[in-house]
């Protein structure tokens, strides 16, 4: 193995240097120091047609690792009523009608580290709440007209975002599956996230709330998410390869899955998930407990690619 340091500036370095190797596995931010992943990912589709193994192949990358993934997910079992809105105008339009059953999460399609992710909730008629889950940011509060400009630069150049319901039980933490492939390989619990509810202060001062905590990790076979292991391995990425239509080879060789916990009927029903996000661009860190299954995969990419030669 060996290191293989991007940056745009130098991608035809870079190009020459994968021209040597048999696999690639690639760990780039979506958006990094103002940049997109367009150059890199144009270098990367060149490499792989030369037939280089590439994980993730940005093609992957666009099925499963957007925003998007949310509203081609919606009818599965951890699915939720999610939308994507193509303008200011569909948002100007959809979304007020959406907060009457409460508030509601707008995701920019590519991002990382919560930039582009705010939650906005209706208080009256004039009045609405909105929050960045940007590290660092405070609660605003003000008309609709300032949910409109905050969302107004991720429509820019062609983009948009996904509407997705507020999860109540965000306070209960965030789980992160680490999978290979289609299986699962470790866990990370982040108790207090990026958009932990806020906590009351006193009147006319701002509510701020707590910076994010730690996301600790632990393996496969932690107790407390035995069921939502074999959710995934027994049923969901399957249901999610079909539904995005990937074979099991194209998943990446590391990629990860948030979810919150979803509401229940009752105290007695099973636990329900609610899924968050698909991260594939940039899986780092990742626990230890992946690294064995990683190199195995490594090894059986490069015996494939052998027999094929």
């Amino acid at each position: 193995a060996e290191p293989a340091i991007y940056h745009d500036d130098f991608c035809a370095e870079v190009e020459a240097q994968l021209a040597g190797v048999r696999a690639v596995f690639v760990w780039h931010n979506p958006i990094e120091g103002g940049r997109t992943r367009r150059v890199l990912d144009a270098m990367l589709r060149r490499v792989a047609a030369r037939g280089v193994f590439v994980s993730a192949h940005p093609e992957v990358i666009l099925r499963m690792g957007t925003k998007d993934v949310l509203v081609e997910l919606r009818d599965l079992p951890f699915g939720s009523d999610a939308h994507r809105v193509e303008s200011l105008e569909q948002l100007d339009l959809e979304v007020p009608s959406r907060l009457d059953t409460g508030p509601r999460v707008l995701k920019q399609h590519r991002g990382h580290s919560g930039i582009g992710v705010w939650r906005v909730e209706r208080i009256d008629r004039e009045t609405y709440t909105l929050r960045h889950a940007q590290r660092g940011s405070a609660e605003q509060r003000g008309s609709w007209d300032r949910v409109l400009e905050a969302m107004a630069p991720y429509f820019a150049a062609g983009g948009h975002v996904v509407d997705q319901p507020w999860q109540p039980r965000i306070s209960e933490g965030m789980i992160r599956a680490y999978l290979v492939g289609d299986r699962v390989a470790g866990f990370g619990h982040q108790a207090i996230n990026a958009l932990y509810p806020a906590a009351a202060r006193a009147q006319g001062e701002a509510e701020i709330p707590p910076e994010p905590g730690p996301r600790l990790y632990s393996g496969p076979d932690d107790p407390r998410f035995v069921d939502l292991r074999q959710h995934l391995e027994a049923e969901w990425v399957d249901q999610i390869r079909g539904a995005l239509g990937l074979e099991v080879r194209e998943l990446p060789v590391l990629w990860d899955a948030d979810f919150f916990l979803g509401e229940r009927e009752d105290a007695d029903a099973a636990e329900r998930y609610v899924l968050c996000e698909i991260n594939v661009s940039s899986v780092a860190p990742f626990p230890d407990s992946a690294i064995a299954p990683l190199v195995e995969a490594a090894r059986r990419e490069l015996a494939l690619g052998a027999l094929t030669e």
